[in-house]
């Protein structure tokens, strides 16, 4: 998934936790409805600025808009992971590993 994407998932996670509509943060934040709506779909990008005054109408820091690994889908983590182990060295390996065991 695009940060566009994960971007607006995160926007309309933080929205809905907040109890606000669509409407009353563009109101908010002084947008059109229909704009936040393209931002929360991925389909437009929102300037600085704008990001600015969603984080503090959501009352969050700016960064925590961008706070969506939670947001992965489990077959993307288990893609990462795979791609990901051949470039662990040893103990890396062994750390994961022993992790893992402790599950059991």
């Amino acid at each position: 998934m695009n940060n566009k994407k994960l971007l607006g998932q995160r926007i309309k996670e933080l929205r809905k936790k907040a109890n606000l509509t669509q409407e009353k943060l563009a109101e908010l934040i002084d947008i059109e409805t229909g704009s936040l709506s393209g931002i929360e779909s991925g389909r437009h990008f929102p300037s600085l600025p704008t990001l600015e005054k969603i984080a503090c109408n959501l009352n969050v820091e700016l960064k925590s808009l961008f706070e969506f690994n939670h947001l992965v889908s489990i077959d993307l983590m288990k893609k990462n992971i795979v791609e990901n182990i051949d470039r662990l060295d040893y103990n890396e390996i062994k750390f994961i590993y022993k992790f893992f065991e402790d599950f059991k």
